[in-house]
Protein backbone atom coordinates (compact mmCIF):
# COMPACT_ATOMS: atom_id res chain seq x y z
CA UNK A 1 0.00 0.00 0.00
CA UNK A 2 2.85 2.39 0.81
CA UNK A 3 4.67 1.43 -2.40
CA UNK A 4 1.47 2.04 -4.37
CA UNK A 5 1.01 5.43 -2.74
CA UNK A 6 4.60 6.34 -3.61
CA UNK A 7 4.13 5.31 -7.25
CA UNK A 8 0.91 7.35 -7.47
CA UNK A 9 2.72 10.39 -6.11
CA UNK A 10 5.57 9.89 -8.62
CA UNK A 11 3.08 9.62 -11.51
CA UNK A 12 1.23 12.75 -10.37
CA UNK A 13 4.49 14.71 -10.12
CA UNK A 14 5.59 13.57 -13.59
CA UNK A 15 2.19 14.49 -15.02
CA UNK A 16 2.24 17.97 -13.52
CA UNK A 17 5.74 18.63 -14.86
CA UNK A 18 5.28 17.12 -18.32
CA UNK A 19 4.55 20.34 -20.24
CA UNK A 20 7.31 22.61 -18.89
CA UNK A 21 9.75 19.72 -18.81
CA UNK A 22 9.06 18.76 -22.43
CA UNK A 23 9.45 22.39 -23.56
CA UNK A 24 12.81 22.78 -21.82
CA UNK A 25 14.16 19.43 -22.96
CA UNK A 26 13.08 19.99 -26.59
CA UNK A 27 15.00 23.29 -26.72
CA UNK A 28 18.05 21.65 -25.12
CA UNK A 29 17.94 18.76 -27.62
CA UNK A 30 17.88 21.24 -30.54
CA UNK A 31 20.81 23.22 -29.13
CA UNK A 32 22.82 20.04 -28.63
CA UNK A 33 22.14 18.94 -32.21
CA UNK A 34 23.53 22.29 -33.44
CA UNK A 35 26.57 21.87 -31.20
CA UNK A 36 27.15 18.33 -32.48
CA UNK A 37 27.16 19.38 -36.15
CA UNK A 38 29.51 22.34 -35.59
CA UNK A 39 31.93 20.52 -33.30
CA UNK A 40 32.07 17.31 -35.34
CA UNK A 41 32.86 19.32 -38.48
CA UNK A 42 35.68 21.15 -36.70
CA UNK A 43 37.01 17.92 -35.15
CA UNK A 44 37.22 16.26 -38.58
CA UNK A 45 38.91 19.31 -40.15
CA UNK A 46 41.67 19.70 -37.54
CA UNK A 47 41.83 16.16 -36.14
CA UNK A 48 41.28 17.03 -32.48
CA UNK A 49 40.80 14.27 -29.89
CA UNK A 50 39.08 16.55 -27.41
CA UNK A 51 36.75 18.14 -29.99
CA UNK A 52 35.81 14.72 -31.34
CA UNK A 53 35.07 13.49 -27.81
CA UNK A 54 33.03 16.62 -27.10
CA UNK A 55 31.12 16.23 -30.38
CA UNK A 56 30.25 12.72 -29.22
CA UNK A 57 29.14 14.36 -25.96
CA UNK A 58 26.75 16.61 -27.89
CA UNK A 59 25.33 13.58 -29.72
CA UNK A 60 24.95 11.77 -26.42
CA UNK A 61 23.06 14.78 -25.03
CA UNK A 62 20.71 14.79 -28.04
CA UNK A 63 19.94 11.11 -27.40
CA UNK A 64 19.54 11.63 -23.66
CA UNK A 65 17.16 14.55 -24.06
CA UNK A 66 15.14 12.72 -26.72
CA UNK A 67 14.91 9.80 -24.30
CA UNK A 68 13.67 12.16 -21.58
CA UNK A 69 11.06 13.59 -23.97
CA UNK A 70 9.68 10.13 -24.71
CA UNK A 71 10.11 8.52 -21.30
CA UNK A 72 8.41 11.31 -19.32
CA UNK A 73 5.05 9.97 -20.53
CA UNK A 74 5.85 6.41 -19.44
CA UNK A 75 5.00 4.66 -16.17
CA UNK A 76 7.30 4.98 -13.16
CA UNK A 77 8.69 1.47 -13.72
CA UNK A 78 9.42 2.19 -17.40
CA UNK A 79 11.17 5.45 -16.52
CA UNK A 80 13.37 3.59 -14.07
CA UNK A 81 14.40 1.12 -16.76
CA UNK A 82 15.05 3.96 -19.22
CA UNK A 83 17.47 5.47 -16.71
CA UNK A 84 19.69 2.42 -17.14
CA UNK A 85 19.70 2.96 -20.91
CA UNK A 86 20.61 6.61 -20.28
CA UNK A 87 23.64 5.56 -18.24
CA UNK A 88 24.74 3.45 -21.20
CA UNK A 89 24.41 6.44 -23.53
CA UNK A 90 26.69 8.47 -21.27
CA UNK A 91 29.41 5.85 -21.86
CA UNK A 92 29.44 6.54 -25.63
CA UNK A 93 31.62 9.68 -25.52
CA UNK A 94 33.91 8.01 -23.00
CA UNK A 95 34.61 5.23 -25.50
CA UNK A 96 34.97 7.75 -28.35
CA UNK A 97 37.47 9.82 -26.36
CA UNK A 98 39.52 6.75 -25.50
CA UNK A 99 39.71 5.46 -29.07
CA UNK A 100 40.60 8.85 -30.56
CA UNK A 101 43.25 9.41 -27.88
CA UNK A 102 44.88 6.12 -28.89
CA UNK A 103 44.76 7.19 -32.55
CA UNK A 104 46.37 10.56 -31.72
CA UNK A 105 49.15 8.86 -29.76
CA UNK A 106 49.93 6.68 -32.78
CA UNK A 107 49.98 9.58 -35.26
CA UNK A 108 51.51 12.10 -32.82
CA UNK A 109 50.21 15.24 -34.54
CA UNK A 110 48.89 18.35 -32.79
CA UNK A 111 45.56 19.92 -33.83
CA UNK A 112 45.28 23.58 -34.91
CA UNK A 113 45.08 25.37 -31.52
CA UNK A 114 43.15 28.54 -32.40
CA UNK A 115 40.34 26.57 -34.05
CA UNK A 116 40.24 24.17 -31.11
CA UNK A 117 39.90 27.03 -28.59
CA UNK A 118 37.40 28.95 -30.75
CA UNK A 119 35.11 25.96 -31.16
CA UNK A 120 35.53 25.26 -27.45
CA UNK A 121 34.19 28.76 -26.68
CA UNK A 122 31.19 28.18 -28.98
CA UNK A 123 30.47 24.82 -27.31
CA UNK A 124 30.84 26.42 -23.86
CA UNK A 125 28.17 29.02 -24.65
CA UNK A 126 25.77 26.34 -25.96
CA UNK A 127 26.30 24.12 -22.93
CA UNK A 128 25.97 26.98 -20.43
CA UNK A 129 22.57 27.82 -21.92
CA UNK A 130 21.56 24.14 -21.71
CA UNK A 131 22.79 23.80 -18.12
CA UNK A 132 20.82 26.89 -17.04
CA UNK A 133 17.67 25.60 -18.74
CA UNK A 134 18.02 22.17 -17.13
CA UNK A 135 19.01 23.42 -13.67
CA UNK A 136 15.40 23.44 -12.46
CA UNK A 137 15.12 19.73 -13.36
CA UNK A 138 18.31 18.51 -11.71
CA UNK A 139 16.60 17.23 -8.54
CA UNK A 140 13.23 15.85 -7.60
CA UNK A 141 12.30 14.71 -11.11
CA UNK A 142 14.01 11.31 -11.30
CA UNK A 143 17.14 9.82 -12.83
CA UNK A 144 16.26 10.77 -16.42
CA UNK A 145 16.03 14.51 -15.78
CA UNK A 146 19.03 14.39 -13.44
CA UNK A 147 21.00 12.58 -16.13
CA UNK A 148 20.23 15.29 -18.68
CA UNK A 149 21.39 17.99 -16.25
CA UNK A 150 24.55 16.04 -15.35
CA UNK A 151 25.41 15.72 -19.05
CA UNK A 152 25.06 19.50 -19.60
CA UNK A 153 27.08 20.27 -16.47
CA UNK A 154 29.88 17.91 -17.49
CA UNK A 155 29.98 19.40 -20.98
CA UNK A 156 30.58 22.88 -19.54
CA UNK A 157 33.56 21.53 -17.59
CA UNK A 158 34.83 19.74 -20.70
CA UNK A 159 34.59 22.89 -22.81
CA UNK A 160 36.68 24.87 -20.32
CA UNK A 161 39.33 22.14 -20.51
CA UNK A 162 39.27 22.18 -24.32
CA UNK A 163 39.78 25.96 -24.40
CA UNK A 164 42.69 25.60 -21.97
CA UNK A 165 44.22 22.83 -24.11
CA UNK A 166 44.04 25.04 -27.19
CA UNK A 167 45.77 27.90 -25.39
CA UNK A 168 48.51 25.60 -24.11
CA UNK A 169 49.01 24.17 -27.61
CA UNK A 170 49.63 27.70 -28.96
CA UNK A 171 52.70 27.96 -26.71
CA UNK A 172 53.66 24.27 -26.89
CA UNK A 173 52.74 22.76 -30.24
CA UNK A 174 52.23 19.16 -29.15
CA UNK A 175 49.38 16.63 -29.20
CA UNK A 176 49.81 16.07 -25.45
CA UNK A 177 47.29 18.71 -24.22
CA UNK A 178 44.63 17.42 -26.65
CA UNK A 179 45.27 13.80 -25.63
CA UNK A 180 45.20 14.60 -21.90
CA UNK A 181 41.87 16.47 -22.19
CA UNK A 182 40.39 13.61 -24.22
CA UNK A 183 41.28 11.18 -21.43
CA UNK A 184 39.93 13.56 -18.75
CA UNK A 185 36.62 13.77 -20.63
CA UNK A 186 36.53 9.97 -20.52
CA UNK A 187 36.87 10.00 -16.72
CA UNK A 188 34.20 12.73 -16.37
CA UNK A 189 31.68 10.77 -18.43
CA UNK A 190 32.36 7.53 -16.58
CA UNK A 191 31.61 9.40 -13.33
CA UNK A 192 28.34 10.75 -14.75
CA UNK A 193 27.25 7.28 -15.86
CA UNK A 194 27.96 5.98 -12.35
CA UNK A 195 25.85 8.77 -10.78
CA UNK A 196 22.88 8.04 -13.03
CA UNK A 197 23.08 4.31 -12.29
CA UNK A 198 23.16 5.01 -8.55
CA UNK A 199 20.15 7.35 -8.86
CA UNK A 200 18.22 4.77 -10.88
CA UNK A 201 18.96 2.05 -8.31
CA UNK A 202 17.86 4.33 -5.49
CA UNK A 203 14.53 4.83 -7.28
CA UNK A 204 14.10 1.10 -7.98
CA UNK A 205 14.45 -0.84 -4.69
CA UNK A 206 12.58 -3.83 -6.17
CA UNK A 207 15.03 -4.30 -9.06
CA UNK A 208 16.05 -7.79 -7.96
CA UNK A 209 12.40 -8.91 -7.82
CA UNK A 210 11.67 -7.48 -11.28
CA UNK A 211 14.45 -9.34 -13.01
CA UNK A 212 14.01 -12.37 -10.85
Amino acid sequence: MNASDTDDEDDLTASELTRPMRRIVAVVAALNLLGFVVELTAAVLIGSVSLFADAADFLEDVLINMLVLVAVTWSVASRRRAAYALAGLILLPALAALSTAIWRILTWEAPEPLTMSGVGVFALVVNLVCAVLLMRLRSGHGALARGAWLAARNDVLGNVLIIAAGLVTIAWFSPVPDIVIGLLLTVINLGAAKEVLEQARAEDPALELDDG
